[in-house]
């Protein structure tokens, strides 16, 4: 029997402690709803099957909490609630917040009145307890039910998915096939989640070759389930040839294999696969948020515009769909359609402002990403974890050390952190980049469970105040607490070198990439060496990694050579590398300046005229260099040349007593 051990004295204090509740509290009429009926005329003459009709009525119309005061005028008439009436309260308050309290009492007065063996009640109990959080209850009620149907299995084979515990969600699945249960598609459907969870594509096709021996092959839910598992782990050949075994495919069916391929991204197959549902049937809003998260990946601009046709000819939009739209021009570069669309939306949403706000940063335009995080302030809109992330981003990138302090006091205040790795390390990182690393690594040692994100931004900050020594330290740390570095924690570890001149541990640490962890290296890591050897004088052994290289050397690679070679006046190499980069690159005005600083720097004139007469012949403009400075009345941003700040007569009034003041000072 299920929990023998609470006694009725238990009962009654957890009844008197609930004494006030909607479910003890005297009778409260329910609102008439279109699909719901009256409470009866006469409470005391209704029938349990009258209170149960109503009862379903309000819980299938998700007047949940109407659905408890219904109850507790039902105890309060006097009516006895049978085997359907707790089951339907148990319902109720499955599908609301913090009413546990009305679960436990409902669970005590299920065993008062007897039904402690119906498979009914206790099925609705463990959904329950698990929906609560509550797993080792729900378990403890499996444990002792007299006979388990296989709602009660599938119940409780959810319940460890949703806390992760694959391996006892599996057990139990044989466990009940053992008890001679057989599985529903429910069932296989949650057993096929947990393979997803643990990414195992064994278990799945195990899985997949039960379903067709029990039949199940066919039914949809099933065939989506295996399809999800096989594009999630990446199998997406064999993910394909199952999906075209399908007979009837649904939109869900087309919307999986079309994520599938735009996670890769493979964008000719998600645009084929595309082009191939619309002869079947229309696509969803998911599909077409679907195309687009892959064209935005892949800055297929051309394609994306043609889907927006689409979007507009259909005549409505959904917030995603907007917010994928903005993404995608914002991201290809055409941030003025992005601002436009985000204008002409009349529905405009916390979601649509921050991904607005992202294009903003992405394009270098913070100010307008400051703007628009106030103007959602303003307008009454409650900050995310997101786009709090978006302006501490931005004030990283303006170096606004201030009111990136500030607003890091909002976050610890409204307990943002705690839910967010991602802004976590954000913080971090705008203490890194801001000067203030001793800051930066107190974020970092605070944060209570640090992933290979957070590892590789702290070395990466060591790396950028040329904290060589502790960089490494942090790395060599990273690895006996057991987090194994990725090729981002090798950039920054090879960045520490480069920066702090640690040419020998650069080596090592090239070589253990690829020996012990079997890192390939990519253009960025060999850019690193190049920098670090170059630096240190090894310009003929940096030339040799890139000749070497089986990957195509792109501009930075040979501007690092380039920038090694003015330091230590070696023409050779630097004519060599300047020619390589303006095959490359012929309209980057820095490389002709590099070069022309190192001919001049060897008395080579006549090379140094003829490069800057061709930078005047080609009308080369370098974009200017631009500032911020942090003032009392917010920040204000300087850009070389510019004379239209509103105090700008102010402001050369001043430099031009600074500069007289420095010349007297020479002059004493």
């Amino acid at each position: 029997m299920l929990h023998r051990s609470k006694s009725h004295t238990t009962f009654v204090k957890l009844e008197a402690f609930l004494i006030g509740t909607r479910l003890f509290s005297p009778p409260v009429t329910p609102k008439p709803t279109p699909s719901s009926s009256h409470l009866p005329c006469n409470l005391n003459k209704a029938s349990i099957h009258q209170w149960n009709s109503i009862l379903k009525d309000h819980v299938d119309s998700g007047l949940f909490d109407e659905a408890l005061s219904i109850f507790s005028s039902l105890r309060s008439s006097g009516a006895r609630p049978d085997h359907l009436t707790l089951p339907l309260v148990n319902r109720a308050v499955s599908s609301l917040t913090r009413r546990f309290d009305v679960g436990e009492a409902v669970h005590c007065l299920g065993i008062r009145m007897g039904f402690c063996n119906d498979a009914y009640f206790c099925n609705t109990m463990i959904e329950l307890h698990v929906r609560y959080g509550s797993i080792c209850s729900a378990r403890q009620m499996f444990d002792e039910m007299c006979v388990r149907d296989v709602v009660s299995w599938t119940s409780m084979i959810s319940g460890y998915v949703q806390i992760g515990d694959c391996r006892e969600a599996s057990w139990l699945f044989h466990e009940m096939r053992m008890d001679g249960c057989g599985p529903s598609p429910v069932t296989l459907a949650i057993v096929l989640r947990a393979c997803l969870i643990k990414k195992d594509s064994v278990g799945g096709r195990q899985l997949h070759g039960f379903a067709v021996k029990s039949g199940f092959e066919g039914h949809e839910l099933v065939e989506n389930s295996i399809l999800t598992l096989l594009t999630k782990v990446g199998i997406l050949q064999e993910a394909m040839e199952f999906f075209s075994r399908i007979q009837k495919r649904s939109v869900v069916s087309w919307n999986i294999m079309i994520s599938g391929y735009s996670s890769v991204p493979d964008i000719s197959k998600v645009i084929d696969l595309y082009e191939k549902m619309k002869v079947e049937m229309n696509p969803s809003f998911e599909t077409l948020t679907s195309v687009l998260s892959a064209l935005t990946k892949c800055r297929h601009l051309r394609q994306g515009k043609k889907l927006h046709c689409v979007v507009v000819k259909i005549g409505f939009m959904d917030v995603i769909l907007h917010a994928s739209l903005l993404d995608l021009y914002a991201k290809c570069g055409e941030l003025a359609s992005s601002v436009r669309l985000f204008e002409e939306f009349n529905t405009k949403c916390s979601t649509t402002r921050t991904v607005m706000m992202w294009g903003f940063i992405q394009n270098g335009q913070f100010r307008e990403a400051i703007d628009l995080f106030w103007r959602m302030q303003n307008e009454g809109f409650e900050p995310t974890a997101h786009s709090l992330q978006g302006l501490v981003v931005t004030y990283t990138h303006l170096g606004a050390l201030q009111f990136g302090k500030g607003i890091h006091g909002y976050i610890i205040r409204s307990n943002f952190v705690a839910d967010s790795k991602s802004l976590e390390t954000s913080i971090l990182n705008m203490y890194a980049n801001c000067g203030s690393i001793d800051l930066a690594r107190r974020c970092f040692d605070r944060m209570a469970d640090k992933d290979i994100i957070a590892w590789s931004s702290m070395i990466d900050g060591y790396a950028i105040h040329g904290y060589g020594i502790d960089a490494l330290a942090l790395f060599h740390q990273m690895q006996e607490e057991g987090i194994k570095p990725n090729s981002v924690t090798f950039l920054n570890a090879l960045s520490a070198c480069s920066h702090s001149g640690l040419v020998n541990e650069a080596r090592k640490l090239f070589g253990c990439m690829i020996e012990k962890f079997g890192i390939i290296p990519e253009l960025t890591h060999y850019t690193c060496m190049v920098d670090v050897l170059g630096r240190s004088g090894n310009l003929d052994e940096a030339l040799g990694i890139i000749n070497s290289m089986n990957i195509q050397p792109d501009g930075r690679i040979w501007g690092a050579l380039l920038a090694s070679c003015r330091i230590h006046s070696d023409v050779r190499i630097a004519i060599y590398a300047a020619q390589k980069l303006l095959d490359l690159e012929p309209n980057n005005i820095g490389y002709h300046v590099v070069l022309s600083n190192i001919q001049a720097s060897n008395d080579k004139w006549n090379q140094v005229e003829n490069i800057r007469k061709f930078m005047r012949e080609k009308e080369f403009r370098k974009k200017p260099a631009w500032s911020c400075i942090e003032g009392k009345q917010g920040l204000d941003l300087f850009v070389a040349g510019d004379r239209s700040h509103p105090l700008v007569g102010e402001i050369y009034e001043v430099l031009g007593c600074l500069a007289k003041q420095i010349e007297e000072n020479r002059a004493m």
